[in-house]
């Protein structure tokens, strides 16, 4: 895509950790957690507080963040995948044009392991994750104590 610079993070700082927790709250819609899970999330996938690390990936145009990808490791392998995709937005202007794709791709060519995630029947990035291989193995069931 024109313009847009996708880039690997691996630190980052207090404002962009803030544009980034804003981003993601701001284009996730109705899919959207709060934002301390979000940082939660982010600070979990840049290794901090003794955590197994992940991925974040972000796609800029003219140094706004257009789309971006949180991928936590779960630090298992096998009966876990070794990777959970925890977040991924697209900026609405840029939703359709592939750029949900190439962060994806770029998030497969920079891990490796499985890659779970979950999503909601009625969200269209399903479709997506389908195109790129996804298949649902299980239903997820869970009970909040």
């Amino acid at each position: 895509m024109n313009g847009i610079n996708v880039e690997t993070s691996v630190t980052l700082t207090a404002l962009e950790m803030n544009e980034l927790v804003n981003f993601l709250y701001g284009s996730l819609d109705e899919f959207r957690d709060e934002k301390h899970d979000i940082a939660k999330a982010i600070e979990y996938a840049l290794g901090m507080n003794g955590r197994p690390g992940g991925l974040i990936i972000q796609a800029k145009q003219e140094g706004a963040i257009a789309g971006a990808v949180v991928l936590n490791k779960t630090g298992m392998q096998g009966y876990i995948p070794e990777n959970i995709l925890v977040f991924i937005a697209v900026k609405k202007d840029f939703r359709g044009k592939g750029l949900g794709r190439i962060l994806m791709e770029r998030a497969f060519e920079s891990t490796s392991g499985a890659i779970a995630l979950h999503v909601e029947p009625n969200n269209p990035a399903r479709f997506l994750y389908e195109k790129l291989g996804f298949t649902n193995k299980y239903l997820e069931m869970r009970k909040v104590l």
